[in-house]
């Protein structure tokens, strides 16, 4: 509904943050009391009562804070503050994934040649991915557009031809965190009840944790909700009615489209091809880090698809917001 739309989805997302920051810091408070899979839990005692309460209020307070820290670097600073905080992350991540790859690489003196070769393969794959982003993020469709010609008194005003730009990729990350965040829900829920009292219930708990904890279930999952969720977040961000209605109030139209409805169904249509290409984009990011995995076989390589997407579109992002306070500035002055 506009922009009173977006501003209530964005006030949801508020409230949304405390319960779903409570749920995750419960999980990661359980798998440090519980430990992994062939590790020992850190917090072998465990934490109940007063010190459970206290480590989830933290844990949440906390992230609540991050998002106004992001905010308040979205109003006062460069870029998106949200996306900056987690590319903060990322990079921090970056120097332990890279000791932890040459400490396999060479061992005691010598060289494993086959993991040095991945090592190769993984960093020009990596390059090949940041091109790739870099030419999606920045392709655009052009709309060509004419404003009429009009005479007011003396002067002509009008007669312009301009375009309208339509982005590849118009949702950016967010598909892929939203089908992150749904295709990761069932597992958990699972992994909670797979110690329920009723027999029933646990073993199809079990049957649920198992059948989404396979790699190609996941993998086909995880490809398809990412091209629906680019829909669906696309139908959200842009409206092709108001901008059908912008441009008829501005007395623009497209050459060979009449203006109003005609304008509105030609974009629609336009922007669901476009969301085609943008959405198998974003799928193949999301599920390069299997692919990646499996041809290098190096386990300590696990930057994903999505870092890399964050950390080129964020520096993007920033790069261009640079620049256009440089301009200002110099009109300025």
């Amino acid at each position: 509904e506009g922009e009173q739309g977006q501003q209530k989805i964005n006030q949801y997302t508020r409230y949304l943050t405390v319960p779903l920051a409570l749920i995750q810091s419960y999980g990661m408070i359980f798998i440090l009391t519980q430990g992994t899979s062939g590790q020992q839990p850190i917090l072998p005692g465990g934490l109940t009562g007063f010190h459970l309460a206290s480590a989830l209020i933290t844990v949440a307070a906390s992230t609540v804070f991050l998002m106004w820290l992001g905010e308040l670097i979205s109003e006062n600073g460069l870029g998106n503050g949200v996306s900056l905080i987690i590319i903060l992350g990322i990079i921090a991540g970056i120097p332990t994934m890279a000791r932890n790859t040459l400490a396999l690489i060479f061992v005691g003196g010598t060289t494993d040649w086959t993991k040095l070769i991945g090592l190769i393969i993984f960093v020009l794959i990596a390059i090949a991915v940041v091109a790739f982003i870099i030419i999606v993020s920045e392709g655009e469709r052009k709309i060509p557009v004419t404003y009429a010609r009009r005479i007011r008194g003396n002067r002509s005003l009008g007669g312009v031809d301009n375009y309208l730009p339509l982005r590849v990729n118009q949702g950016g990350v967010i598909p892929i965190i939203f089908a992150l965040s749904v295709i990761l829900l069932p597992g958990t829920i699972a992994k909670f009840l797979e110690g329920a009292k009723s027999a029933g219930l646990a073993a199809f708990a079990t049957k649920m944790s198992n059948f989404f904890t396979n790699d190609w279930v996941y993998g086909i999952l995880y490809f398809v909700l990412v091209i629906a969720f680019n829909y669906f977040y696309t139908a959200i961000i842009f409206n092709p009615e108001r901008v059908s209605e912008n441009l008829q109030k501005q007395g623009g139209f497209i050459p060979g489209i009449r203006p109003g409805r005609e304008t509105k169904n030609f974009l629609t249509q336009l922007l669901y091809r476009i969301n085609l290409s943008g959405g198998l984009f974003l799928a193949i990011i999301a599920v390069l880090p299997f692919m990646v995995q499996a041809i290098t076989k190096i386990p300590t390589l696990v930057i994903g698809g999505t870092g890399v997407l964050i950390l080129v579109s964020v520096i993007l992002d920033t790069m261009r917001q640079i620049k256009s306070q440089l301009l200002m500035r110099s009109y300025k002055y």
